[in-house]
């Protein structure tokens, strides 16, 4: 660092003011101790004997018998600690008790301590040759009754406690040592900093950049003003004095008393930061900026500039009508497309361009942007869609109305331009006047009188047009059309976000409604209604259906796909053509939720994205089967809502199913079924959760209002569901709601017969014949012999490969005739064609020939083996198809 710049010259002086600063305060701090040597003496002695007085015991010891074995080894102990020359207790007949010389102990004190004796402190110094200065402090030690019982005599040398200052010297020295390095090196920072802000400069340069920097100060065209904290003028440069008109002995006067304008006085004298603050300077509006000269806080002075802004006036009224326009837009993101739905968005639109743009805005869309179609412009035809103003009682179009534009009308022009259409004055529009005389006669007269038309456009799409009008705000201007025009675009891009979620919910709900059961088929043994609605944020994957099953039950069947959206609307439809699938092999509810988890897990594994282990999607499902010849009702659900049952009474009750996970969480774990009976007339609601549970209730809430909407005897499956939606759905379900009600009916008993059949083969012409009787009986006589030769082979079958309990059961359906033969085997028999030697293996293939369905369902205890023959259709002649089926078992070559 050279010692030509600056900073090498402040820095060599620092470093030797400070080293003179440091040497005089060691001395001064050194001579000082000298003095307080004596002072520091009294007050330890004075403590030390205040100290031990007042010591709890000392009182007892000197009342004991032998105070000196009491006192004498706290004495030279606290001596010791303290640090004092001797500690000394003795009677009030001046007998020491303690003495740091055991052998003085026992006599006479030396010297007057009659005023200690009185009860009072008695403090001395004398000198002692060889020992030197000291001081001695009595205090006596007074009992309960203010009798002197003995003094404390506590003596201390000045040389000790100057010893005890000679040995703090060497901190002393090195703490002048470390403040000497630490302001060294504080200037050297300094000085560096200095250095690198003056970049080098000495003296010489310094003062000829200052003349420089102050001739550029003054002839800059803005004015600049230095203040002290005071508020004297200390710098004024040219520009200043000319737009503040100052006198020319202006400086070092107060800005008080230069004639300035008092707000600007006031100003300037607060040194206030202030920002572009306008006043008034004779004839000129100066806009002042404050700062103050450091940020410290106190008031060490401030700059001070100045700029002429009377130019600016007339910009001022067109600078604040751009920041309403600004606010405008800016409210405009922040309102306009809140929702999906594209009437609503156009609602905002209306709603945020009055007042503070327009006294009235409508708008209007072409039909097919509401409907999420792509819009035909060359129809021409729009509707009005929304309309807001000031009043109520505008002459415009009402809402709803099509709103035809002539071909040379603003609207047509500006959806055929692509731009905003300005009518100042709308009296002198022609082709405005033009699309409808009347209405534009009244709404000039009404007062609107000027009109902006601009397209709504998104993507290179028209999907409408916005008007705003004008009847009580000044008229429109040119500069008022890009406003116009961001504003409509903001809100084109909206409405076609609405428009696009509009096709894509209707393709979905399409979807979905083309996957739910258009009708749902008749069955003898109950009597159905239902209810399907989606949610408003979109489709989900809700499903019912009611199958029929083998034996005159019918599958009653509910379920949720979690999700909404296509996906889920197509994950629905593959677990519903699943679950026909498993309910035509006559599966048990728990093994076919078994099945239906399996396939759900697969489903998850094969459309996970690779490395993803999540699961894609999830269901819940309730599968019942209700056998209207016992009236029970067995059913499982994967976590899915159990059903209710409303008894004929009016009784509404929730029947305890066990719960088992969702499909696809399941783990392959096995479902667990629940059976009971279920009363003739009784109502079986099976639904989704989206009916009972919203944003604001729980699922137990929406279970007692459920239960609360059932609990009425007498009603059908129809007036159930409207009872149930009207009083349970929520009024925005999140959710979609799928409702399914069914009420059971009992098989007549007079329409079942039932044999038990012994395992031999004598016995099957005795069933035969049984059978044929109760088929005359039941007026079904055409049907004896088919059903006889079904009964011979099903039972003969039954007899030769099956186990026992064998039995037989006939049941009349209002269009079936059932036969199912019930076998101890779980073995089933297989159609096949026999072959030319064989002299069995036919009969199945005739059952299969002469009953509209067969199969095979396994139970708890075996099979059954059941055939359907339909009512309804004509008669054949079971003769002739009968020997035309045997003919066809062999052919020419075996003959």
């Amino acid at each position: 660092m050279s010692a030509r710049s600056v900073a090498g010259q402040g820095f060599l002086l620092h470093l030797g003011v400070v080293l003179l600063l440091v040497i005089a305060a060691v001395v001064a701090l050194f001579l000082q101790a000298r003095a307080s040597s004596l002072q520091e003496a009294r007050s330890r002695s004075l403590a030390g004997a205040e100290a031990f007085a007042h010591a709890p015991g000392t009182l007892g010891a000197m009342r004991s018998a032998d105070p000196s074995a009491l006192l004498q080894p706290r004495a030279e102990e606290a001596r010791k600690r303290s640090g004092v020359t001797y500690i000394i207790a003795f009677s009030p007949d001046g007998i020491r008790w303690t003495h740091p010389d055991p052998e003085l102990i026992g006599k006479h004190v030396v010297g007057p301590y009659s005023e200690a004796l009185a009860g009072k402190v008695y403090q001395t110094t004398y000198r002692t040759p060889g020992v030197g200065r000291a001081v001695d402090t009595m205090v006596p030690v007074v009992d309960g009754k203010g009798k002197v019982a003995g003094l404390v005599s506590v003596g201390i040398t000045v040389e000790s406690v100057n010893a005890r200052v000679s040995d703090q010297l060497p901190l002393l020295l090195g703490s002048a040592a470390g403040a000497l390095v630490l302001a060294t090196a504080g200037s050297a920072w300094v000085s560096r900093r200095l250095l690198r802000q003056t970049h080098g400069l000495g003296p010489a340069e310094m003062t000829r950049m200052y003349e420089h920097h102050d001739a550029v100060l003054h002839s800059v065209r803005e004015g600049v003003l230095v203040l002290d904290g005071e508020g004297r003028l200390l710098l004024a440069n040219d520009e200043a004095q000319r737009l503040l008109g100052l006198p020319p002995d202006a400086e070092r006067r107060h800005v008080t008393d230069l004639g300035l304008a008092t707000g600007t006085a006031e100003l300037l004298a607060s040194g206030r930061t202030a920002t572009d603050e306008v006043h008034p300077a004779g004839d000129r509006l100066l806009a002042i900026n404050v700062r103050p000269v450091d940020d410290r806080g106190d008031r060490a002075g401030s700059v001070v500039t100045l700029r002429d802004t009377t130019d600016l006036r007339a910009l001022a009224g067109r600078a604040e009508v751009a920041r309403q326009r600004l606010e405008l837009l800016y409210d405009a993101g922040a309102r306009i497309g809140t929702t999906l739905d594209a009437e609503r968005t156009a609602e905002e639109l209306a709603e945020v361009a009055v007042p503070r743009f327009a006294d009235f805005a409508s708008v209007e869309l072409l039909a097919a942007v509401a409907r999420g179609e792509e819009p035909d412009v060359a129809s021409g035809e729009m509707r009005r869609t929304a309309l807001h103003g000031i009043r109520t009682d505008q002459p415009l179009l009402p809402v709803g109305e099509v709103v035809r534009s002539a071909p040379a009308g603003p609207m047509a022009v500006a959806v055929a331009s692509g731009h905003a259409v300005l009518e100042p004055d709308l009296a002198a529009s022609k082709g405005w006047r033009a699309q409808q005389p009347d209405r534009a006669r009244r709404v000039l007269e009404y007062g609107i009188h000027s009109l902006i038309s601009v397209p709504l456009r998104a993507r290179g799409t028209v999907l409408g047009a916005v008007n705003f009008w004008r009847s009580e705000k000044a008229p429109f201007t040119p500069e008022d059309l890009a406003g116009a025009e961001e504003l409509a675009a903001r809100a084109a891009v909206s409405l076609d976000n609405a428009r696009r979620f509009a096709r894509e919910h209707t393709m979905a709900v399409t979807l979905q409604r083309s996957l739910l059961p258009h009708a749902l088929p008749a069955h003898s043994g109950v009597e159905v209604a239902h209810r399907y609605l989606p949610a408003r944020a979109g489709v989900g994957g809700d499903w019912f259906d009611v199958i029929p099953l083998p034996g005159a039950r019918v599958a009653l069947v509910v379920g949720d796909v979690v999700g909404h959206g296509l996906h889920a609307a197509a994950t629905m439809g593959r677990l519903r053509t699943a679950v026909h699938n498993f309910s035509s092999l006559d599966l048990p509810p728990d093994e076919l939720l078994g099945r239906l988890d399996e396939l759900v897990t697969r489903l998850d594994a094969d459309e996970a994205p690779e490395g993803d282990t999540t699961e894609v999607s999830g269901a819940t499902c309730l599968y019942a089967i209700y056998d209207p010849v016992p009236g029970t009702c067995t059913l499982a659900r994967a976590g899915h809502p159990g059903p209710a049952v409303v008894h004929p009474d009016g009784a509404v009750e929730y029947p305890a199913v066990p719960v088992s996970p969702p499909l696809g969480l399941g783990d392959g774990l096995p479902y667990e079924t629940a059976e009971f009976a279920v009363p003739e007339g009784a109502q079986l609601v099976l639904y989704t959760d989206g009916l009972l549970t919203d944003g604001t209730r729980d699922i137990d809430t929406g279970l007692d209002l459920l239960r609360t909407a059932l609990a009425h005897p007498g009603r059908t499956p129809e007036e159930t569901c409207r009872a149930v939606i009207d009083g349970v759905l929520p009024a925005r379900p999140a959710d979609d709601v799928a409702l399914l009600v069914a009420r059971t009916r009992l098989l007549d008993p007079d329409r079942v017969a039932a044999w038990d059949v012994p395992r031999d083969p004598a016995a099957v012409s005795g069933v035969r014949a049984e059978a044929a009787r109760r088929l005359v009986a039941w007026g079904l006589e055409e049907l004896a012999f088919t059903t006889e030769l079904l009964v011979s082979e099903l039972v003969t079958n039954a007899v030769r490969y099956g186990a026992e309990p064998i039995r037989l059961r006939l049941l009349y359906d209002d269009a079936t005739l059932i036969c199912e033969v019930a076998d101890g085997s779980s073995t089933s028999p297989h159609l096949r064609r026999a072959k030319t030697g064989d002299e069995g293996g036919r009969g199945l293939f005739l059952v299969a020939r002469f009953a509209q369905r067969w199969g095979t369902r396994y139970t708890a205890r075996g099979k059954v083996i059941w055939t359907e023959q339909s009512l309804r259709g004509p008669a054949s002649d079971a003769g002739e198809d009968l020997g035309d089926a045997l003919l066809d078992q062999w052919d020419d070559t075996a003959f």
